[in-house]
């Protein structure tokens, strides 16, 4: 195999296990693109009834039950996108219902961020009398109501993070939703056999599936801003050497942040601590591993205790190989069938941590509930201080490489580094210092090359251009581990943009946390949008993601459309195999909503792409 990543660190673990006789994520890609199904690539078949499997070929232009290539191909894409709502409003109960045991005093974190719960209520109608932690109980019943609402019932979670104007053209096309939970219900009702065959119609649903999973990440985002702080700018560290094997370590892996808050929280109490002193151990450490944690960096500062972030979804194996981790706690999504072959390989211990998570050769299995996350959080640590012990004097390797990066932007910490107020921003777009702004909401993948190649690319040559970038997702952590996440990056941008950094002391990409976090962005464009006095497609802003691999991604691009914004994405969905819906997504949209979906994977042409959409707002805005 040629270059299998960006990183160097990922290089040199690959070589280590496949030396090892290791099969890794790499290995299984190459062995998969011999076998792949041009089909299926298309979005050309169809499994969902006894008549089939279907193909449309140019000798039967239907399948047997009469559905058409437009039809399949968007129905195929919309059960992709269901997947991607599904987890995201999951993620979103779970966090309101940590939200109000929290509050109850029955969680070990407790309430970090009474401010934000009056500020939250305040701006949803929510009663404010009383203590914050009984404003927060109620804050929490809204929240949970707001999830459960019927399709024709009005989410007032909307007017929270969208402008009206918005609000407006959605009703108009009527994808204006009510509850995400019943929005799914409905939209994946429409994709069984023979119900909705109309393509434009299951796009329209879509649509509305993903405004309605916004309000989810939004609702999800709001919960862990109360409970664990609203992120703010601060260093931490990231890549493979930030692991020790003299420490007992812990590792939580996934996209919920709360089982690896609690052993946060517990790690810094002196008794847990001498747990790990007393098995001979330097201390007790917490690692963040892709989602979960860029949720935990984003709120937690480094110190001894919690000490960084290792990589996003493809290092998994690879950190696993190091033989210095612990404990390795599966939490819900992203995590790889393999880890218990590894752990076994490498002397680990896995544990899932969600009820939802079932892994081959797993027996540590927890379900988190809010309630009884301390007592999960204390059985970890007894776990990884007893995996310390058995694998002293055995085999470890840890590359020995680490990045500093700056995290925590959310649209308050911004707002808080332009002197309290977003005009300074605004001033430097209208001048041309920053010609505009691109979120790069992405995953990894090795679908178009080495994983994170594309990533960092094209947030160089967006930089380069003079265009900010907003990180978010495992893509994140590809531009933090290479690099880009730090003031001396700007030596990479344009003078403008370059100019603002130095200024500042910021980096020209700004890290906004997770894939839940584009509810996140949303706010903040709004935001900007107000501002102005324009609707978001009027906006220089503009999406990609580079490397986007699996549903969450897909429901994201999704909304980015319904929101306004041109949204790059690659690799190319499989939809070609029906020109009419590639027409609809790629041109007919945008006069719909104002976004629309742009593909490739060249970087330059990719920034081409983007730029010239900005420049075009920025000529309608009277700013070029």
């Amino acid at each position: 195999m040629e270059k299998v990543s960006q990183h160097k660190t990922v290089r040199t673990m690959y070589e280590k296990t496949k030396a090892d006789g290791m099969s890794s994520v790499f290995d299984r890609f190459d062995a998969q693109e011999k076998t792949r199904c041009s089909f299926c690539q298309q979005g050309l078949s169809c499994q969902l009834c006894s008549m089939g499997p279907c193909r449309i070929t140019k000798f039967a232009d239907r399948g047997v039950c009469g559905i058409d290539a437009n039809a399949m191909v968007m129905r195929n894409f919309v059960h992709v996108n269901v997947f991607g709502a599904s987890a995201y409003t999951y993620h979103a109960k779970e966090a309101v219902k940590t939200l109000r045991a929290a509050a109850q005093g029955k969680t070990p974190f407790g309430i970090k961020n009474e401010p934000k719960v009056m500020e939250l209520a305040g701006a949803f109608g929510v009663d404010t009398a009383g203590s914050a932690g009984e404003v927060a109980v109620r804050l929490a019943d809204f929240f949970w109501a707001e999830l459960h609402k019927d399709t024709d019932e009005k989410n007032n979670i909307i007017e929270y993070f969208v402008p009206e104007g918005r609000i407006k053209i959605w009703k108009n096309l009527g994808i204006l939703p009510g509850g995400p939970l019943h929005e799914i219900l409905e939209t994946e009702t429409r994709c069984m056999t023979n119900i909705d065959s109309d393509y434009v119609s299951l796009a329209l649903k879509s649509l509305r599936m993903g405004i309605a999973t916004a309000s989810a990440q939004v609702v999800l985002e709001a919960s862990q801003d109360a409970l664990f702080r609203t992120p703010t700018i601060h260093e931490t560290e990231v890549d493979m050497g930030i692991i020790d094997k003299d420490y007992v370590n812990i590792l939580p892996n996934g996209h919920e942040p709360f089982v690896g808050a609690a052993v946060i929280e517990l790690a810094h109490r002196p008794e847990y601590q001498k747990l790990a002193t007393d098995a001979g151990a330097k201390g007790l450490r917490v690692i963040g591993s892709i989602e979960t944690g860029q949720e935990l960096i984003q709120r937690y500062p480094t110190d001894d205790v919690f000490v960084g972030l290792t990589g996003n979804f493809l290092n998994q194996e690879f950190v696993l190989a190091t033989g210095a981790v612990d404990l390795f706690a599966a939490d819900m999504n992203c995590v790889a069938p393999t880890v218990a072959e590894y752990a076994k390989k490498y002397n680990s211990t896995i544990a899932s941590v969600s009820k939802l998570v079932s892994l081959p050769g797993v027996d540590n299995k927890f379900e988190y509930t809010p309630e009884t996350v301390e007592e999960i959080a204390k059985a970890l640590i007894d776990l990884a201080v007893e995996n310390f012990r058995n694998r002293q004097g055995k085999e470890t390797f840890i590359p020995q490489r680490k990045q500093k990066a700056m995290v925590g932007f959310s649209a308050e910490a911004i707002v808080g580094a332009l002197g309290g107020s977003l005009d300074p921003l605004l001033d430097v777009i209208k001048s041309g210092a920053i010609k505009g702004v691109t979120a790069l909401v992405s995953c990894t993948t090795m679908t178009d090359g080495p994983q994170d190649a594309l990533t960092v690319s094209v947030a160089k040559e967006l930089i380069k251009r003079d265009i900010l970038v907003l990180g978010a997702g495992c893509g994140n952590a590809a531009m933090q581990v290479d690099g880009l996440q730090v003031p001396e990056a700007a030596k990479l941008a344009g003078d403008g943009l370059r100019g603002v950094c130095e200024s500042l002391g910021i980096p020209p990409v700004l890290s906004f946390g997770t894939c839940t976090d584009t509810g996140r962005i949303a706010s903040l464009v709004t935001v900007i949008a107000n501002a102005l006095g324009v609707d978001t497609a009027e906006l220089p802003v503009a999406v990609s993601a580079p490397e986007y691999m699996e549903q969450k991604a897909t429901i994201d691009a999704v909304f980015a459309v319904a929101f306004g914004l041109y949204t790059h994405v690659a690799p190319t969905p499989p939809v070609t195999g029906a020109p009419d819906v590639v027409k609809l997504l790629t041109e007919d949209i945008e006069g719909l909503t104002g976004g629309k979906i742009a593909v490739g994977t060249d970087p330059v042409a990719i920034a081409d792409g983007i730029e010239a959409h900005i420049m075009k707002k920025r000529v309608a805005l009277g700013i070029a």
